[in-house]
């Protein structure tokens, strides 16, 4: 039958891109129908809710560019199972206002990145959100509209016209779970509109409200306890999860489902590559859960994945489900939609884990963690970071923990005293955020060189402690890079920015100390990065000369083809990369003082290599007997092919 529409001349698929397209329609139509069902077939408004959902599909494709649809062809002769698996991706996440102030003036920065090794850029919120009420840009008051402080729509389009000529990608976000309070959808809500009503949750009194605070936690108990605030314009409680002035949305409502995935396609047809789905974990509620990684919030992913396949092939999904190991896994699909549900997810665990090691010289913790992590399907992939706009999260489990021998709270409470620099002689100059004094628990800010130590390095003019600063920063950034996954740099890190402390003069951002490593870029200080000897100069040449060696090496592509090494050094962590006949091996040293590793570590897996030769140093090591042993000097790293 697929053989059948190819090549049967017809009015309405008269192009390679449509006749693709109603085959995937042909095949996907179930598939979807079957998903809608499971969530919305007792909703009164089912038959007009799906009929509605098919003019979308209809619709979306209908409106999509000639030229994206060309390019989503192109991505689907990938070489690779998937084209965002290609070693040849490296990312950098940035503010654009915080960056370097407009769309317009981004689009003229691009030589930067692509100086840098930089392909794909993932723009923090541009769209509409209330300026004292913002939350970072994720409480969006307009899902189509761009922020002012950032131009207009038609720079975006711009931008990505530029990026698209210069061979790289684009990634935005969407926030599936709330909007602002400010959005069009709440004022006419908080108006009396009953249909506006129904597309967050409202409760006339405190009831219900109290029994779900029972099992919901608290995201952020400093600024903003519990998950409900009082709408006194309605004598009404609305669910408001993470801010008092976000609202969240109600899925049980087909329409609100309608309206986000057609939201989902004006982002595609704006030429996004990768959709960051922001906090998809909380997109379903139920009595007496946490609201968090429920059964239907996965059904409602894997049906807008089903309907992005079938529009817009070629946009990737990304989860930003910062969540445990055994429920990450989750947003890559189970059952038959194995790898069907997101393509990427952030793999926050592997981030928190080299934070662990670093601050105790031990990979104990981070080994315990890699078997349940080695589970992600083949054909998706993770995006790595040692930072992000957020804090980080100590959320790996205890059991990992004791599993390498440490008192989980006492680990936990260390961590935390290391990083916000309340431990013995630790260089750390982050905070803690989102204190929560009912449960001991918090997480760090900090921007990655501030965490490394290169901020009291610099203030006690001490040259031996930069040096330290930068081998920390530079062994974190590797171990990211080669890992699975694509790497994603944080605007900043490249040339070594510190702590920003200007947010605490600014009211709409004092509260939130991650503000303190989402720095404003000083392009004067960034020219530093072409002056030898200068501590930019260094970060910066180190950060280009990784990016540079991963896209050169074929093996670096995720194939589901890393397999951890059994170093037998509880202060190094190593890995085998794997493809045909390819090998790469990366070993990293955690400790502060050299140590040395057996040879034997790289005759594991039928492998008895004679030599290696190092991308990082350039060395060629020749391979000796298994009671002896190569050097690590402290922070030093080695990826090593054998020859």
């Amino acid at each position: 039958m697929h053989n059948d529409i190819l090549n049967k001349p017809n009015k309405t698929t008269s192009t390679l891109p449509e006749k693709k397209f109603r085959i995937r329609q042909h095949d996907a139509g179930d598939e979807i129908l079957k998903l809608y069902n499971q969530i919305y077939q007792s909703h009164p408004d089912y038959k007009d809710g799906y009929l509605d959902l098919l003019k979308i599909i209809e619709k979306a494709f209908s409106n999509r560019p000639g030229h994206l649809k060309n390019r989503d062809l192109q991505k689907l002769k990938s070489t690779e199972a998937n084209w965002f698996l290609s070693n040849r991706i490296n990312g950098m996440s940035l503010y654009v206002d915080r960056f370097c102030g407009t769309l317009p003036r981004l689009k003229n920065k691009l030589n930067y990145f692509k100086r840098l090794g930089i392909n794909l850029l993932h723009l923090m919120p541009v769209f509409e959100s209330p300026e004292n009420e913002s939350d970072g840009g994720y409480a969006v008051s307009n899902f189509r509209k761009v922020a002012a402080r950032f131009g207009k729509l038609k720079d975006l389009v711009n931008l990505q016209q530029k990026m698209q000529e210069q061979d790289m990608y684009l990634m935005l976000d969407i926030v599936l779970n709330h909007t602002s309070q400010q959005h069009e959808w709440a004022k006419k809500a908080r108006a009396g509109e009953k249909k506006y009503q129904d597309y967050f949750y409202f409760f006339n009194n405190r009831v219900l409200p109290d029994e779900l605070d029972k099992a919901m936690p608290e995201i952020f108990p400093e600024s903003s306890p519990g998950n409900f605030t009082y709408v006194p314009e309605l004598d009404k409680w609305v669910m408001t999860v993470f801010h008092n002035y976000q609202w969240d949305l109600n899925y049980r409502n087909p329409a609100v489902f309608n309206e986000m995935l057609d939201t989902v396609f004006f982002y595609a047809n704006l030429g996004v590559d990768v959709l960051r789905i922001d906090a998809p974990a909380f997109i379903w509620k139920q009595k007496g859960t946490a609201g968090q990684n429920l059964d239907e919030a996965h059904t409602l992913l894997k049906l807008i994945k089903q309907c992005v396949q079938m529009v817009t092939p070629g946009m990737a999904l990304l989860a930003e489900a910062i969540v445990a190991p055994d429920e990450i896994m989750k947003y890559f699909g189970t059952g038959n939609y194995l790898a069907r549900e997101c393509d990427l997810a952030y793999n926050a665990t592997q981030m928190a884990l080299q934070w662990d090691a670093l601050a105790t010289g031990d990979t104990r913790v981070m080994l315990a963690a890699q078997e349940k992590l080695l589970n992600k399907p083949f054909a998706t992939s993770w995006l790595t970071y040692t930072r992000c706009h957020d804090d980080i999260g100590l959320g790996y489990d205890d059991s990992m923990i004791g599993n390498a021998g440490f008192n989980p709270a006492e680990h936990r409470k260390f961590l935390k005293n290391y990083y916000s620099g309340n431990y013995h002689n630790s260089p750390a100059m982050g905070k803690l955020f989102a204190v929560n004094d009912k449960t001991g628990d918090a997480r760090i800010s900090g921007s990655l060189a501030s965490l490394c130590g290169l901020e009291k390095a610099l203030n006690h003019d001490d040259k031996t402690a930069v040096e330290i600063s930068i081998q920390k920063i530079i062994l974190m950034q590797a171990h990211s890079f080669f890992n699975s996954g694509i790497p994603m740099l944080f605007y900043g890190d490249e040339q070594g920015y510190t702590n920003d402390y200007s947010y605490v003069d600014d009211a709409d951002k004092n509260y939130d100390n991650r503000w303190m490593h989402r720095p404003i870029i000083d392009w004067e200080k960034n020219k530093l990065a072409a002056k030898k000897g200068t501590t930019e100069n260094k970060i910066f040449s180190l950060t280009k000369k990784l990016i540079a060696i991963r896209s050169s090496i074929p093996v670096l592509a995720d194939m589901k083809n890393l397999t951890w090494l059994n170093i037998q050094n509880n202060h190094v962590a190593g890995f085998l990369r794997a493809w045909e006949k390819e090998r790469v091996y990366c070993i990293f040293n955690y400790s502060n003082q050299s140590t040395g590793i057996s040879w034997y570590s790289f005759k594991q897996n039928d492998m008895k290599p004679q030599k290696l030769f190092d991308y990082w140093s350039r060395k060629v090591y020749r391979v000796g007997p298994d009671h002896e042993h190569v050097t690590l000097q402290p922070y030093q790293f080695l990826i090593l092919e054998p020859r």
